[in-house]
């Protein structure tokens, strides 16, 4: 009896670990059968078993589009069986990914975050005039707020007017406005009220949770 003991260092990799190692036998045995008719339906009732882990998805389409891919992708696409969907390939499964294009608008400024760059494209896209002056004011203030959020330092304002200037490829320029950006203290205020924790409540509960069990060491 001890020796037939298997163990899984000595067994194949399970291919989906989340179906078992049932499963996996199950169709490496169905790969060995030599009838057709006889594979296709031994593969279908695989299928079945396979949806019954998920029994609120296997009557999806989509699921058991799923299932019939992992049931290939199990059987080292050794298995000739009809199926319902075109069957998966080992190149399509194996393909790297295409790299993601992060976006990196200007990477000098990180602090400054995406969302900026993305204001200030707008503003220059806009027509000269109040609504557009007061879009510049906001960009500048939320660039101060960022820069002292993620510096924790003071800053001049020449030098976010000198960033707004970079970044909008020169095209904002704010040196020979009158009006300053907003105070470091205001851009930077915060609340600082905690919930109020009354001293003499607590000590009334503590003084009451005492008082009942004293009176059940009494009884």
């Amino acid at each position: 009896m001890v020796e037939h003991l298997e163990y899984n260092t000595e067994r194949k990799r399970l291919v989906i670990p989340e179906y078992g190692r049932h499963i996996q036998k199950m169709i490496e045995d169905t790969v060995q059968i030599q009838d057709r008719e006889e594979r296709n339906k031994v593969a279908q009732a695989i299928i079945t078993v396979m949806g019954n882990l998920n029994p609120h998805l296997r009557d999806v389409p989509d699921f058991q589009h799923k299932l019939w891919d992992q049931l290939f992708i199990i059987s080292n696409f050794e298995l000739d069986v009809d199926s319902p969907y075109p069957k998966p390939s080992r190149e399509a499964l194996e393909a790297r990914p295409d790299p993601l294009n992060y976006p990196q608008n200007f990477p000098k400024y990180r602090f400054y975050g995406n969302n900026i760059k993305r204001m200030i494209d707008v503003c220059n896209s806009w027509e000269e005039g109040d609504l557009k002056t007061a879009l510049k004011y906001t960009i500048a203030n939320h660039m101060k707020k960022s820069f002292l959020t993620w510096n924790k330092d003071t800053v001049e304002d020449e030098v976010i007017l000198q960033h707004l200037f970079e970044l909008s490829g020169g095209r904002i320029q704010m040196e020979n406005f009158e009006e300053n950006l907003a105070q470091t203290s205001d851009l930077m205020r915060v609340n600082n009220k905690q919930p109020h924790y009354n001293k003499n409540n607590a000590n009334k509960k503590k003084s009451k949770g005492h008082q009942k069990y004293q009176r059940k060491q009494s009884k």
